[in-house]
């Protein structure tokens, strides 16, 4: 699926003019506001936000500072477009937590690289996770807010790693939010379902006790995958490797 972004400008034809820049390469979502903006995160899944910085009701500063203190949406990242060309003002964008500021006119090219860079620099580092049997999912925050969410989540995902009925609910009612808000909000840092990271975190947490010698076959009975041959065909699925292959490699680094 295409990466979703949310246009945030109160000028039909801005709006409409940025629409035909990045139709063809992502969905796209409108809001002529940041209070409509925020109604809209609140529901959707959401990669990118690119917004004018002078709205009403709303403006763009005000909007990214809300979304960088807020704990289910600190992790989307914002581009701010703006007129305004003074020092001062690139500053409030950089002190209200903006990944990248646009002044107006720009290029559409230019757009289009920045979106771009954000969009595919963070997919590679969600694939280099996912793929890698000892790279810590810290890997993926990108502010405090996104780092202490990410430390309590997984603390309690490592915890609870022998129940394993442990699913989504449990994940929700731990991080005290709904259950459409941590789909969402897992989603947008991992790639992954809730469920797809309970799984990769005990692989994850096999890697290191195989590390650590343990036995594949009290690895796969501890960590609730039934057999050798399953925990085995996980492992391999997710890191193309088997437990075997990855001891042997690890022990010839050293």
């Amino acid at each position: 699926m295409k990466p979703v972004i949310l246009i945030v400008d109160d000028h039909p034809d801005i709006v409409e003019f940025l629409k035909e820049v990045l139709e063809d390469d992502y969905i796209l979502l409108t809001a002529s506001n940041g209070q409509i903006a925020l109604d809209i995160l609140k529901r959707e899944i959401i990669n990118i936000i690119v917004s004018d910085v002078m709205m009403p009701i709303m403006d763009g500063f005000e909007l990214c500072k809300e979304i960088k203190k807020d704990y289910e949406l600190s992790h989307i990242p914002v581009i701010l477009l703006t007129a305004k060309n003074t020092l001062q003002s690139k500053i409030d964008g950089i002190e209200f937590g903006a990944d990248a500021y646009i002044e107006k006119p720009f290029f559409p090219k230019h757009l289009k690289a920045q979106i771009a860079n954000l969009i595919n620099s963070r997919f590679k580092i969600k694939e280099f996770f996912a793929n890698s049997p000892l790279i810590h999912i810290k890997s993926l925050t990108y502010t405090k807010i996104d780092d202490l969410f990410i430390e309590n989540l997984n603390n309690y995902i490592t915890e609870n790693l022998d129940n394993f009925d442990l699913d989504v609910n449990h994940l929700a009612n731990a991080c005290f939010m709904s259950r459409p808000t941590l789909y969402r909000k897992i989603k947008s840092l991992t790639d992954l379902t809730p469920k797809q990271l309970i799984n990769i975190t005990r692989l994850k947490k096999s890697a290191q006790l195989l590390l650590e010698g343990k036995k594949i076959s009290e690895i796969s009975t501890n960590l609730g995958f039934g057999s050798q041959s399953y925990f085995t065909q996980s492992f391999f699925k997710q890191f193309n490797m088997t437990p075997t292959d990855f001891i042997k490699s690890k022990k010839n680094e050293k």
